[in-house]
């Protein structure tokens, strides 16, 4: 490893003009340090102004915008809930926590997110049962945008409320309009490793047309559901998921800088693409394809192929060197805690392709059993770049 400096996958990147100092040192200075305040609040406006949103409500995590968005939607026990199978476990859980049934979503080659075709396959099977989906859940994998009109048009089709997973995909455009805002939910992620942080959090969109009571009774359930009475009254069970002042600080000033950390990622993509987009082995993740859209590449993947080395063989390569990867996500229907679930895909008679990780031959499992994240630090110099291209490049 010699003297070289750590090479990070995603790591937090506050701005050089100190933004974020500015708005935690006027949470202090004014003793505002609750989940309430002048910073929550005008952060919520700015994230409606920036991307269009009706509301938006800043939560503890994306996963409480998720679960939040469920309740709104009002999931109850067993529905029927169609989501995304390639994506984080974080996606599913709130599913499960309000005792719904997911039903997973094989993914398409063209977006590695949710295949239109394969949700109109999972309506169609449903529709038979008597069974339509409470909910749809669609995700916008490391920043690529999903067809998301076709799979809007198809919630429209049965009447089903759409949610949209944009955690991963703050800044990313798909024909002029940002990702979250289509589907009658939006989340947004602020975790450390994502595009813009707040250390911790996560943000809801409303973009229904009685949004404005939507988010009132969000805010009701964020903060523990206490009725308007004198005393301590609930009625509903709620939930610890209001977002701080202090970290809705940091949030206003990432803001900020938003635009510059997209551009820079934009850079690290292209700058991987010229490296290896033409070598024999090495498959770029998709890259936008319709006008006025664009990817944020909050994360570069490629898929490998060929004599190439395998993704984890990659990923012990770059530890030897001090660099951080990590594999694609293990697709939901293959996780242990799902298994039992159904899932739909347009890929027949399906077979187990690696039994180390089970992964199959689904759209989802192929993407993940070749799939590799590289660094995509929004710190990272040219040096650095060349450096993760000279790993790989060993055969």
């Amino acid at each position: 490893m010699g003297n070289k400096e750590h090479i990070f996958l995603a790591s937090p990147h506050m701005s050089e003009e100190g933004y974020e100092q500015e708005y935690i040192k006027e949470a202090f200075d004014t003793n505002w340090i609750a989940p309430l305040g002048k910073n929550v609040t005008e952060f919520e406006k700015e994230m409606e102004e920036k991307t269009g949103a009706k509301k938006a409500v800043a939560l503890s995590s994306g996963t409480a915008a998720i679960h939040m968005a469920l309740k709104a939607i009002g999931v109850k026990e067993g529905d029927i809930i169609f989501c995304q199978s390639l994506t984080f476990a974080a996606t599913a859980n709130p599913i499960i926590y309000e005792k719904a049934i997911p039903v997973f979503i094989d993914s398409e080659e063209e977006t590695w997110n949710m295949s239109p075709a394969a949700l109109q396959m999972a309506f169609e099977k449903y529709e038979k049962m008597g069974r339509l989906p409470k909910a749809v859940i669609v995700v916008h994998l490391y920043g690529i945008s999903a067809q998301i009109e076709k799979i809007a048009d198809i919630c429209r089709k049965y009447k089903v409320a759409l949610v949209e997973d944009a955690a991963e995909s703050l800044g990313t455009l798909y024909k002029g309009k940002y990702t979250g805002t289509f589907g009658d939910y939006g989340i947004i992620s602020f975790n450390g490793n994502k595009i813009i942080t707040t250390s911790g959090g996560g943000m809801l969109f409303i973009n229904t047309k009685d949004a404005e009571k939507k988010a009132k009774k969000v805010l009701f359930w964020a903060t523990q559901a206490r009725e308007q009475a004198l005393w301590y009254q609930h009625e509903e069970i709620g939930y610890n998921y209001r977002m701080s002042n202090i970290v809705a600080g940091i949030g206003r000033g990432q803001l900020k800088i938003l635009d510059k950390r997209v551009e820079k990622k934009r850079y690290i993509y292209d700058f991987y693409e010229r490296k290896l987009g033409k070598i024999t082995g090495f498959h770029m993740m998709p890259k936008e394809r319709e006008m006025d859209s664009r990817n944020n590449c909050w994360l570069t993947a490629v898929q490998l192929s060929g004599e190439r080395k395998r993704p984890f063989e990659i990923i012990e390569a770059f530890k030897e060197s001090d660099i951080e990867s990590r594999p694609i996500w293990k697709p939901l229907h293959l996780q242990p805690v799902f298994n039992h679930c159904d899932f739909i895909t347009e890929v027949e008679k399906q077979k187990i392709v690696d039994e180390k990780t089970g992964a199959d031959s689904s759209v989802a499992g192929n993407i993940f059993c070749n799939g590799l994240c590289l660094p995509s630090d929004t710190k990272m110099t040219d040096d650095d770049l060349e450096r993760v291209c000279k790993v790989l490049l060993v055969e």
